[in-house]
């Protein structure tokens, strides 16, 4: 449900005005140019980029945590499951870097294929194996885990949910970009 064009227009210009004080931005810009041009519309979401901001605080609490608890279960654990969470430690742990890389980058400058990674990575590697550690009973599943998990995997899923909806509108905003440039 969009707005009229007349209402969104003025308050675009309003919250321009209000937001960011063109005598602050004078000095920097040049005399045509002003902080944010009327024709420049933001597309990050700020649904993302708060869950992205939290997410961050969050990992290094849910990473050890996560030693802690293997630490604590690893004497019980059959061998093959020893290798098995080692692993998807160290795997989560760099996809988990390199997804809020992205998300940041593609979010805050914009970027299609950095958010578009951010959303693939999310969905296709990050969220399968957090629900593998949540579901699992067979690792030994300890409370502090299941806490911890719970809220990583709603942090995931949240991002990919406002991944996919940032993405989705920053490629129709390009692709009209792209074909009001053709008829230039």
């Amino acid at each position: 449900m969009d707005l009229p064009e007349t209402i969104r227009k003025r308050l675009e210009d309003f919250s321009r005005n209000v937001l960011f004080d063109q005598s602050r931005t004078q000095p920097f810009a040049k005399e045509s140019d002003t902080f944010l041009p009327h024709d420049k519309r933001v597309l990050s979401s700020l649904h993302l980029q708060m869950s992205l901001y939290f997410n961050m605080w969050f990992f290094p609490w849910w990473w050890i945590s996560e030693i802690a608890m293997l630490q604590l279960k690893y004497p019980a654990l059959p061998d093959y499951y020893k290798f098995i969470l080692v692993t998807v430690l160290i795997v989560m742990t760099l996809i988990e870097a390199i997804r809020l890389y992205l998300g940041y980058a593609g979010n805050l400058q914009e970027k299609v294929p950095e958010l578009a990674g951010f959303w693939l990575l999310s969905i296709l590697l990050q969220f399968p194996l957090i629900l593998f550690q949540l579901f699992n009973e067979a690792i030994l599943i300890q409370p502090l885990e299941r806490g911890v998990h719970i809220v990583l995997a709603i942090f995931i899923l949240t991002e990919a949910l406002s991944g996919f909806v940032a993405l989705r509108d920053m490629v129709r905003h390009t692709e009209s970009q792209f074909h009001i440039r053709q008829f230039d």
